[in-house]
This record gives C-alpha cells, sequence and structure tokens, in this order.
C-alpha cells in the first residue's frame, strides 16, 4: 500500500517549502522582551495557516506570557480516537551571530538542508505536522480524516513553558484527547529511526554566595578572609565522585531501571563514539562510570554547573578578595525522581558543605518531571508503524536527555504521550546554523500521516 500523502506533498512541495521560508522569517525570540511582538506576530502567523488548512475554532489564545495557538478538527467517526498535536513557536536566541555563515532570520535552502534560527526547533516540525493534516483535509488520503485533531503550539518553551501547565489545567476540557502527540524531538541517524518515549525532567539552582560586606584588598586581608571564589571551588568539585556519580545524599533513591525492552532497544543503536566526540567537539568523555555514553545521557540523572560567577573578569588585574559570587546547577531527573525530592536533598547537602561563617542561598529556577511512555502502549505500537511504513525499517526507542512539558501534557490531560520527531543530532538546536534536513521533513510529513491513519485502527 502507498503512503497516504505521497500524491500530496509532490503536488505541494514548492507551496509548503515557501510556507516553511516565510514563517522562519519572523524572528519569535521569547527569551528577549524586544521580541514579543514578533512572537505574537508568529503565533498571528500560524493561525492564519491554521486556517487555510481547514481547521475549525482557530483562536490565539493569550497568557500572561507570549500567547499560545489553537485549532481543531472534529468531525471523524463517534468511536474515532482523539489526538493533539503538541509544538511551539518560539525560537531560541542566535547569538554568537558572527558565527552564523547565513543571517539566522533569513532562511536558505542549500545542500537538501533548511538554514535558519527555528528550521528543526521547532517551527519545521510543527509545519509537517500542519501539512500532513492539511493533506487529509484536502481528501489526500482518499477518505475523511480518520481522528479527530487537535492543535495546541506554545510560544513559551524556549524558556520553560512558565505559563503552560496553568493553561493545560484551564483549557482541560478543549485539549482533551487520547493521545498526544510531540515533534519537537530527534532521531538517532536518517538511516536508523528511532521513537523517543521519554524526556528527563529539570531542576536549577542558581546558587549565590557571600563571604564579606565588601571586596577587600588581597594584601591586607588575604589569607585571614573567606574567599567566595574557593568556597564556590569545593562546593562545584564535591557535585561529583570519583566515579562521576552526582554526591548528593539521597539524589538516586527513585532512579527507576530501565526495562528488558528499552535496553535491547539501545543495545542495537549504533553508537561511533569518535563520530560523536567529533560532532560535540570536544577530544574525551567523561560521565558516570560504568554506564554507556546512550545511557549517560538519555537514561541516567544528570549535575551540571552551567556558569560560575565570582572575582574581578576584566583586563588586566585587581588585586581583591571578592565579596560574593555564585554558580548556577542544573540536575536533569529520570523516571521516578521528583523534582521537589532533588530540590530537598540539595539544599540538605549545600547546607552541609556550607564553611562557619559564609552566607549561602540557593533560588530554585523551575521545575520539571520527567516523562515516560510505556513502549508496549498501544499507542507507542500505532507510531511504530507509521515510521516503519515511512523508513522501511522499525524504529528503535530512545529518550531524550532534554527536557520540555511534555510530562505534564500526559498528566493533566491524562493522555500517552508519542513523539515524532525527526531532527537529528548534529542539526545545531540552539546553535549557530540550526537547520532542517528537509529529506527528513518530508518523512516527518508522510509518517504523520500514516500515524492519523494507525490511530484509528490500534
Amino acid at each position: 500500500m502507498g503512503l497516504v500523502l505521497n500524491d500530496y506533498v509532490a503536488a505541494e512541495r514548492d507551496r509548503i517549502v515557501d510556507t516553511l521560508l516565510d514563517w522562519l522569517r519572523v524572528p519569535s525570540i521569547s527569551a528577549h522582551p524586544a521580541h514579543a511582538a514578533d512572537v505574537r506576530r508568529s503565533a498571528e502567523w500560524l493561525a492564519d495557516r491554521f486556517r487555510e488548512a481547514g481547521l475549525e475554532h482557530v483562536e490565539v489564545i493569550e497568557t500572561p506570557g507570549a500567547p499560545a495557538v489553537y485549532g481543531d478538527h472534529l468531525h471523524a467517526a463517534a468511536d474515532a480516537p482523539t489526538a493533539l498535536v503538541y509544538g511551539h513557536h518560539d525560537v531560541q536566541p542566535v547569538d554568537p551571530l558572527d558565527e552564523w555563515a547565513s543571517p539566522p532570520f533569513e532562511p536558505v535552502i542549500e545542500e537538501g538542508e533548511c538554514r535558519a534560527r527555528g528550521a528543526v526547533d521547532d517551527k519545521g516540525q510543527v509545519l509537517y505536522q500542519l501539512e500532513a493534516a492539511r493533506g487529509w483535509l484536502q481528501g489526500a488520503g482518499g477518505t475523511p480524516l480518520p481522528v479527530n485533531l487537535k492543535f495546541i503550539v506554545e510560544g513559551e518553551e524556549e524558556v520553560g513553558s512558565p505559563n503552560f501547565e496553568a493553561l493545560l489545567e484551564a483549557e482541560r476540557e478543549r485539549l482533551a484527547c487520547d493521545v498526544v502527540v510531540v515533534s519537537d524531538t530527534d532521531m538517532w541517524a536518517p538511516d536508523v529511526p528511532t521513537t523517543c518515549v521519554g524526556m528527563r525532567g529539570l531542576v536549577a539552582f542558581d546558587v549565590r554566595v557571600r563571604t564579606a560586606r565588601s571586596d577587600l584588598h588581597s594584601g591586607l586581608f588575604g589569607g585571614a578572609v573567606p574567599n567566595p571564589t574557593h568556597v564556590i571551588a569545593r562546593m562545584v568539585a564535591a557535585l561529583h565522585d570519583e566515579a562521576g556519580r552526582v554526591a548528593v545524599p539521597g539524589f538516586y533513591d527513585h532512579v527507576r531501571a530501565l526495562t528488558p525492552a528499552e535496553e535491547a532497544s539501545l543495545a542495537e543503536i549504533p553508537v561511533d563514539e569518535a563520530a560523536w566526540r567529533e560532532m560535540a567537539g570536544v577530544r574525551t568523555l567523561v560521565g558516570e562510570s560504568g554506564r554507556s555514553l546512550l545511557e549517560r545521557i538519555w537514561t541516567r540523572p544528570t549535575c551540571d554547573v552551567v556558569g560560575i560567577g565570582v572575582g574581578y573578569q576584566g583586563d588586566g588585574m585587581k588585586t581583591v578578595v571578592p565579596a560574593k559570587g555564585g554558580f548556577k546547577v542544573t540536575f536533569r531527573l529520570v523516571p521516578d525522581q521528583r523534582p521537589d525530592h532533588v530540590t530537598a536533598r540539595f539544599t540538605e547537602w549545600l547546607r552541609s558543605v556550607t564553611p562557619d561563617g559564609v552566607d549561602v542561598e540557593a533560588v530554585a529556577e523551575g521545575g520539571v518531571a520527567p516523562a515516560l511512555t510505556p513502549v508496549d502502549h498501544p499507542a507507542v505500537g500505532a507510531l511504530c508503524r507509521a515510521i516503519e511504513r515511512v523508513w522501511g525499517k522499525a524504529p528503535l526507542f530512545t529518550r531524550i536527555g532534554g527536557s520540555g512539558p511534555e510530562e505534564a501534557l500526559g498528566r493533566v490531560l491524562g493522555a500517552p504521550v508519542l513523539y515524532l520527531g525527526v531532527a537529528l543530532p548534529d542539526d545545531r538546536f540552539h546553535a549557530p546554523n540550526e537547520r532542517m534536513v528537509m529529506d527528513q521533513f518530508w518523512k516527518g510529513l508522510l509518517a504523520a500521516g500514516e500515524l492519523w491513519q494507525e490511530l484509528a485502527f490500534a
């Protein structure tokens, strides 16, 4: 049996590409207040495309931050399942600008790649979902759309989705569904199709250290007063033991072991560590002893210091003992770790390593729980069949090391979360020269079209 949207893609290819490039020209950077109007323009642009595609009840939904966009088509058979597609229309900042080969908001198609900020994260992946729906609604499938279909595309994912869970709660009835489909993830390689079944959670802290009222002359006071640089260095060094494990007591208390099916799937993924190091731009790998590369980046919890600020950083030398400083640390969590439990254990540990006479404050910066969909869920089987039909081989199961609102989607809506993402590990998301490999884009569109059919008969 041929793929249901093959003819649609062949006929609409040029228009779809033009649509993608048009959206990518909108600099919808949610982290920059100066781009708030652009984020809104992106939402309104998408709402117009929803209407053109044939979706109904289209609305730009206001939040205390950036707007989200909703649309649906609810005319399937009475016993048909309802699928909710999630994505985001905001993008990351573009710094450092001088490392881009072409301007980030002047998209180009070169060597089979679309290059621009947002090309793969996440405008390109949202668009192939929308175009798959459009193809079905224009009759490309030969029959009416076999599922009830809803879209919710938020505008704050790149700043941690601070208002999204409240939106889910407020719109629970309108967003009710049998399955959530996310296209904001990746595949291992173009010839190794994979589907994610889980994402790590996240808790982050801004740790602030003060040792004196003001900076002190290092010749007059050095050697006799506490130095926050030294305090911070010792704290950071103490976060891991010699085996690369996080040294916070109780950190691993609730880590769930992999299932045999997940272990078997991980073992089948071809890993070239030298090529992975080259892609990452590093010469050596580190991490938890006794764990493979894939375990370290996908299925094990981690702790990373992502910033340190203390002391004089300008040109030349300033001979002072600084009075204050700090560091920023993130913990990636796996099932069944809880953000509140890790927060409590970290703050207890921090108190235990703080010297007398030093003031330390840890300010929590949000918290996201890990998400996991059982690999034996019938909806996962439907997704696997759709991917196999397009890529020619059954997908392997992976997890994603990053974090997002997927746990909240599944929990609030009471539905399994499927991941139909086609990004590749070297697509440079969040970095200069972000790209979408267009062959992956077209396959993602076809797989989305197959998924609606598979879900109807799952």
